[in-house]
């Protein structure tokens, strides 16, 4: 599927480091194994399996079986990948030892937060003290949780957040299941790291987009690819001077796998490229110039006031992630530029 495209293998390619050798011969346990970052993550791992020899054992969960064979049924017969069907709601069935786990499981877009917010606050805080659980099983495992730049909330008069910022959330809203719930699993990592001493890094993703992105998610930028796929003009329902954080699928990887081989006990760091902090109608016309389409004005229905953000600046600072030695390998115009054509060469191949 993706890792059948030219472009999308040497997306890989470029982000592979020597550093990550240090995943060699083990087993790595992933949540959100069909998500976005998740199913990038497991295609870069099966590719440095097969072209770097790094015989790295993953342990993959998915919801339900469908997902699994809609992302991954060209793996099914690989001995290296091990998937399960398990709900992270509830205690974790996996009776192998692991050396890393990959938490990024959660309902991360905003028609689930207006619809679904009890599900959303349920998986993060159930799932994550599971995960936690599961961990605690395994001596010397190390884990990374997958937060988010919404926990750092709303404040007047910043530039970008730095980790140790914090900001306003409006608690009351049923709209802050998302960030509330993402805030509350960081403290119970933090728990987790004070009574039992586990080896836990968080990582608070910005806006992550790519070509493995599903396309019935709700988020702006999708609802913008999808048109830009179809040939459709771009539907751009605000001013778009909402100032965020966007960075390629392919860095974001990246960036996860430094954190979690080299990344401190109990810290905490951002995800994001400074080339891509831009407004959202930059993101918009940049789209739209590479598509060939036009952008658009046009309303916020009920549900996309009810789940979408509010914040009108979610930029991130990247400089404690790059004094781990990471450095983006993808311009902004260029991550978009290769979401848009891999997108719409794999779905022309189905």
């Amino acid at each position: 599927m993706y890792i059948n495209n030219e472009l999308y293998q040497n997306d890989i390619k470029r982000i592979i480091y020597d550093k990550y050798s240090l995943l060699k011969n083990k087993t790595i346990f992933i949540t959100g194994s069909s998500g976005l970052v998740g199913s990038f993550l497991i295609d870069t791992l099966m590719y440095m399996n097969k072209n770097l020899n790094y015989n790295t054992k993953i342990i993959a969960t998915f919801s339900s079986e469908n997902s699994l064979e809609e992302r991954f049924s060209s793996y099914k017969n690989e001995l290296l990948f091990n998937p399960i069907i398990q709900d992270i709601t509830n205690p974790i069935v996996c009776n192998e030892q692991v050396d890393y786990i990959f938490h990024g499981a959660s309902n991360t877009h905003p028609a689930l937060y207006a619809n679904k917010p009890i599900e959303t606050i349920k998986l993060n805080i159930i799932g994550t003290s599971n995960i936690l659980d599961f961990a605690l099983k395994n001596k010397n495992c190390k884990a990374i949780f997958l937060s988010t730049l919404e926990v750092y909330g709303e404040k007047e008069n910043i530039d970008c957040f730095k980790e140790d910022d914090i900001g306003y959330v409006n608690f009351m809203i049923p709209r802050s299941c998302y960030p509330e719930s993402k805030r509350l699993s960081e403290t119970l990592c933090q728990a987790y790291i004070k009574e039992h001493n586990s080896d836990i890094v968080i990582a608070r993703l910005g806006y992550i987009y790519g070509p493995t992105i599903k396309l019935n998610s709700s988020k702006a930028d999708v609802q913008f690819l999808n048109k830009a796929l179809n040939n459709e003009n771009i539907i751009l329902k605000s001013s778009g001077l909402q100032k965020r954080s966007y960075c390629y699928v392919a860095d974001a990887v990246s960036a996860l796998l430094t954190i979690l081989l080299y990344g401190k006990t109990s810290e905490v760091y951002n995800v994001a490229s400074k080339n891509g902090n831009v407004l959202l109608k930059d993101y918009a016309n940049t789209l739209a110039e590479i598509a060939n389409v036009n952008v658009a004005y046009g309303e916020m229905g009920q549900i996309e006031l009810q789940g979408g953000s509010k914040v009108q600046n979610s930029t991130l600072s990247s400089d404690k992630l790059e004094l781990l030695g990471w450095k983006p390998k993808f311009e902004f115009k260029e991550g978009i530029e290769h979401t848009f054509r891999i997108k719409k060469e794999v779905l022309q191949n189905v």
